[in-house]
């Protein structure tokens, strides 16, 4: 079974090289045959030199990113699964408060960081409330689900032996959840890193001393380096998917009793 895994892992992880290898094939010969300046589309060689140029500040951004969207992410999880427990209890507080969680979701977040900063300032407490906000939704959502699907049998086994609202909540409601949680948790992580970066689009440049990717990315966009600009996207989309391989990776090592494993291995 082990070596199945590994052999499917392999095969994923190679199929995926080859696809971006065929990526920047096709690129390079677009911009070969098209003759595009290097202003508005850079090669892919052309990209990596600069990226690499650039690699200790985009290794600083790596790291100033990936704690906003990580410290993000963990604050939606709290505050989602709070929200989500007292929704699971009733019906009626769920009908009416739900439409405003939604709210959150819908408005643009480019519409409130203006307030953000108005109420909290240029500061990486900001970066990381907008995070939370843009990653909070996918949470509150799933683990709703999970804290009301259960079933109808094993509720019944509960009430026939008297237990307790809050003996029902820790002992069936949460155990069940966990598998919406997981899943929650897997869309909020993009979301965290998109949150971060967008956040610091508009209060990074405020804070002295912070580069994180938004930051720069801000910077390099003013002087027209294209080709670091798409170096900094690159290294937005890596941080994505090393943030969502570590929880993957946490989930599983965690939450392996309650999920038997077939969230990851089904896949």
């Amino acid at each position: 079974m082990l070596s199945k895994s590994l052999d499917s892992h392999t095969a994923r992880f190679l199929s995926a090289l080859a696809a971006l290898v065929l990526f920047g094939i096709l690129w390079h010969c677009f911009v070969q045959i098209r003759q595009i300046p290097p202003i508005i589309l850079p090669g892919p060689l052309r990209v990596a030199e600069v990226a690499w140029q650039e690699r200790h500040t985009l290794a600083g951004g790596f790291l100033a990113t990936g704690k906003a969207a990580l410290l993000g992410l963990v604050s939606s999880v709290l505050i989602g699964y709070a929200i989500a427990i007292v929704f699971s209890q009733s019906r009626l507080v769920r009908s009416a408060l739900y439409p405003y969680v939604i709210f959150m979701q819908t408005v643009p977040i480019v519409a409130i960081a203006p307030l953000l900063i108005t109420w909290f300032g240029y500061g990486f407490k900001t970066v990381v409330i907008v995070s939370g906000i843009i990653s909070l939704f996918p949470i509150v959502s799933n683990v709703t689900a999970g804290l009301i699907s259960v079933d109808s049998n094993l509720k019944d086994l509960f009430a026939l032996h008297s237990a307790s609202r809050w003996q029902t909540l820790l002992k069936l409601r949460i155990p069940n959840s966990v598998s919406h949680l997981i899943l929650g948790i897997r869309v909020s992580t993009g979301l965290a890193v998109i949150g971060a970066i967008v956040g610091e689009f508009f209060v990074g440049a405020g804070i002295a001393g912070y580069e994180g990717l938004g930051s720069v990315m801000i910077v390099w966009q003013n002087r027209a380096r294209t080709d670091a600009l798409i170096g900094g996207i690159l290294v937005s989309t890596l941080l994505g998917i090393v943030m969502l391989v570590g929880i993957n990776g946490l989930a599983r090592l965690l939450f392996h009793r309650w999920t038997a494993g077939e969230q990851f291995e089904n896949e």
